[in-house]
């Protein structure tokens, strides 16, 4: 596990990251595709720290290489599962997403091409405990906030560490060759604007379901990027 923060840790799973939270036990954020989990395990023993200390799991949407992994790590550990309510119905029926269009530009159609087009859209379906809404507040890390980022999917949310100044952004956009849009998008525009909802709050740092840390002033650079109209 790459340190982020104090408490906060990137897993890369290859072509996705997941991420760790230590206080008061682990909380995993996003899960991986199925089969998964001994990647994660692995990074986490590596990390010297204990794969039964996973208290509950945060999805951040419900893309197969997102929340594919949930269900077996809830079987595993018995441990609650938290993520929008917007998305938690297709979650707990195993669809793996909405109707997605591609964004425009050669690498997102190479990257789909590549990696996405014959993933599949199913997941094994996992009972969502905590139905989580815009600005809701967790008692994790001092408080870490909810915020409602639809777009890529319509119950996507990014997750806000206050006290340690750190934005996990999810798939908003991404940060694979310099800061960018995802490669699909239900509705980009609105992408667009979650990603500026996003950014109007302060933090230091970023961190993305696809690619690298930003850091120095990550906000401002996510608003420099994404203010101009598409």
């Amino acid at each position: 596990m790459k340190q982020i923060t104090q408490s906060l840790y990137q897993i890369s799973l290859g072509t996705v990251n997941a991420f760790v939270i230590e206080n008061n036990g682990l909380t995993l954020i996003d899960t991986g595709l199925k089969g998964s989990t001994e990647k994660i395990f692995s990074a986490i023993k590596k990390a010297g720290k204990k794969p039964e200390d996973i208290k509950q799991i945060i999805l951040t949407h419900c893309h197969p290489d997102h929340a594919g992994n949930a269900a077996e790590l809830k079987k595993l550990f018995n441990v609650p599962v938290f993520a929008h309510e917007t998305d938690a119905p297709l979650i707990e029926q195993g669809i793996g997403g909405r109707q997605m269009h591609l964004t425009p530009g050669v690498v997102h159609w190479l990257i789909y091409n590549l990696f996405i087009k014959k993933a599949g859209n199913t997941i094994a379906p996992v009972t969502v405990d905590e139905k989580l809404k815009d600005n809701d507040v967790l008692p994790i890390a001092g408080g870490i906030q909810v915020i409602h980022t639809p777009g890529h999917s319509a119950g996507h949310i990014a997750l806000l560490l206050k006290d340690e100044g750190v934005l996990i952004a999810a798939d908003i956009c991404a940060n694979a060759v310099g800061v960018d849009y995802s490669t699909l998008y239900e509705d980009i525009n609105l992408g667009r604007k979650s990603i500026l909802k996003a950014a109007g709050f302060s933090f230091d740092k970023a961190v993305f379901g696809h690619g690298n840390l930003l850091k120095d002033g990550a906000n401002e650079k996510m608003k420099a990027k994404f203010n101009k109209a598409l």
